[in-house]
């Protein structure tokens, strides 16, 4: 809900989406950790140097970003409650350029999303998570500010029991 309320600019500006891509991963992971001083994972990045500067509305796009990375790093630590031995939570963050195009990846070794809901995951209010956990609109929001404010994409790629990569494509 209070994505929904919190406005931006509206503006697009050259930004650094590799700075905020790292920026936004380095933020979501410690936020977690002071909410959960036992809460742990790996992160892994991989930033194309070679985009530099993209224009964008930042706020909008870290605001993708981190729910993409937020949602990742509750998939790792479902995931590592049910199967603590030798399992390692990794969430891996990566830019791209390819075919006049910017790709932000964000994947996880999670559970993955069950196949029955894939289809629904971008709808308003529609949540995997408990009670509680989550509005079900950082998806929703996600997919509006990506194809309808940046004219983009946002794909997911998941396998059950392997984890979940999103993939954001903005046009350069």
């Amino acid at each position: 809900m209070l994505l929904h309320s919190r406005s931006s600019s509206g503006v697009k500006e050259p930004s650094d989406i590799n700075a905020l891509a790292d920026e936004y991963l380095r933020l979501a992971y410690h936020g977690l950790r002071a909410k959960d001083k036992s809460f742990n994972a790996s992160m892994k990045t991989d930033f194309d140097e070679s985009i530099g500067n993209i224009n964008i509305i930042p706020q909008d796009i870290g605001r993708v970003i981190l729910n993409l990375i937020t949602n990742a790093f509750y998939a790792v630590t479902e995931k590592k409650q049910q199967m603590p031995a030798g399992y390692e939570p990794t969430v891996s963050v990566s830019t791209h350029r390819l075919n006049g195009k910017v790709e932000i990846k964000v994947a996880d070794n999670g559970n993955g999303i069950p196949q029955k809901v894939l289809d629904k995951i971008y709808q308003p209010f529609f949540t995997t998570k408990p009670s509680g956990q989550g509005t079900g609109l950082g998806l929703s929001m996600s997919y509006e500010i990506v194809t309808k404010g940046h004219s983009g994409e946002l794909r997911v790629e998941t396998k059950e029991g392997e984890g979940s990569a999103f993939t954001v494509l903005l046009p350069v």
